[in-house]
């Protein structure tokens, strides 16, 4: 693990049930999260995703590249163009400073209409289980990679934005 370093992509659909599912599951019942008309009544062509969903995605990402060891230090995100249903986010990251076991990872999210959410984490990465890149976390230790991915402080949410994968 160095800087320049990229992690794989990842491209998530963004569906009516992710965005609605991620909305209740972080109890952010804001009409424009799960309620087309009122979303148009409001200015927006369709409801689009919250923030918390998207923090969610976010660490689902990172912790998915560094592995079941990894720790969420911090994240810290901003939201640019509306995640909509029928459009797919691709996250990229790249590792812009190791300092010990803790690297921090810039990462975009990037759909149709440009970026849905820019931001930098930092994961504590414990040395026996620092990946050489995604296929290596994906090996380590028999650790089976599924679309929920592995657990982290945003698990509840991210559960039910996977259809409870995990």
């Amino acid at each position: 693990m160095k800087a320049g370093d990229e992690l794989a992509p990842l491209e998530i659909p963004i569906t009516r049930t992710l965005i609605v599912a991620g909305a209740v599951a972080s109890r952010d019942y804001q009409d424009v999260h799960h309620d087309a008309e009122i979303a148009r009544e409001k200015g927006s062509p369709d409801i689009f995703m919250n923030i918390l969903t998207t923090n969610g995605l976010v660490g689902r990402y990172i912790t998915d590249h560094f592995g079941p060891a990894a720790r969420l230090r911090s994240v810290r995100i901003r939201l640019g163009a509306p995640n909509y249903p029928g459009d797919t986010m691709t996250l990229t990251g790249t590792v812009t400073a190791v300092a010990g076991e803790v690297a921090e990872v810039r990462v975009i999210g990037a759909n149709g209409l440009g970026h849905h959410v820019t931001g930098t984490v930092r994961v504590a990465v414990p040395e026996p289980s620092r990946p050489a890149g995604r296929a290596a976390a994906a090996g380590a230790a028999g650790t089976r990679r599924t679309p929920g991915g592995t657990a982290h402080a945003a698990h509840a949410a991210h559960a039910a934005c996977s259809g409870g994968e995990s």
